[in-house]
């Protein structure tokens, strides 16, 4: 299985503090928020690659982060038997950085259309877990691919959101009492249940013809949820309730917010 982490946007939101840096890279107390995700997933038995998809614009500073973290430098002297400790590494699984060729807000291509990009470019034929890098968790993904090995069809995550004006700007689902998704709607102004959908994703091997020509028959290239909808409507998928919450960086607000609630030992 690859772990894909959808990072190709210029998250305009927070202003000066991604103007020219990416916003997955940002530091939340001593880790970075996509730092914080896959040391997670980096320990899941079944993924055996991350791969990160950037714009043109920051996959430089990715690559640089990356190196950082996977690089083991020789730092052993011939004449000494002890090895620097500043040689060990992060991360044991392999990262890939795509770049999608993107350099403003107004040219790029798309949630959907960076995973397919990296799907062709990478000629994957795996297992997909697709991430959005810019939320931080207080579960591990490892209960999600539990989840759908056991019910061994694709798959979406959900979590009650009681607030309607929530419901009304997030992907909202139904579901039978197997976790069977019956239907999806993105942001419906009259909700029919309270099962939200957080962007991360599970999709099988077996679906993945589905999801390279998914943009050619009507799916929407902009938010990765389109995807899951244009899923929902052509293979069956099931839906796993998250077993606890997440933290969504959206703004300045959301991310000092964050930074405070690290400082107080919260994450």
């Amino acid at each position: 299985m690859k772990n894909v982490v959808i990072a190709a946007g210029y998250a305009t939101r927070l202003g000066e503090l991604t103007k020219n840096f990416p916003k997955p890279l940002l530091k939340i107390g001593e880790n970075t928020i996509l730092g914080r995700m896959l040391d997670d997933i980096d320990k899941i038995p079944e993924i055996d690659e991350h791969i990160i998809i950037s714009n043109h614009k920051f996959a430089p500073i990715f690559e640089e982060w990356v190196k950082a973290n996977t690089d083991l430098t020789d730092n052993t002297d011939k004449n000494k038997s002890v090895q620097s400790e500043s040689s060990v590494v992060r991360y044991k699984k392999p990262i890939t950085v795509v770049d999608d060729g993107t350099e403003t807000n107004e040219t790029r291509l798309g949630a959907v259309c960076d995973l397919l990009f990296a799907m062709d470019k990478l000629h994957i034929d795996d297992d997909l877990l697709v991430v959005a890098a810019d939320n931080l968790l207080f579960f591990s993904f490892q209960e999600f691919v539990d989840f759908a090995k056991a019910k061994q069809t694709s798959c979406i995550m959900c979590h009650e959101q009681p607030s309607i004006e929530k419901l009304q700007r997030t992907g909202v689902v139904e579901l039978d009492e197997n976790h069977r998704v019956l239907g999806m709607e993105e942001k419906p102004q009259v909700p029919k249940s309270h099962w939200a959908v957080p962007p991360f994703y599970i999709y099988l091997k077996k679906d993945l013809d589905l999801v390279r020509h998914s943009v050619e028959n009507g799916c929407g290239k902009d938010a990765p949820g389109n995807l899951a909808h244009y899923m929902v409507e052509h293979t069956t998928m099931h839906a796993w309730p998250m077993s606890a919450g997440r933290f969504d960086i959206g703004s300045l607000d959301t991310y000092y917010e964050a930074c405070e609630l690290a400082r107080a030992g919260k994450f």
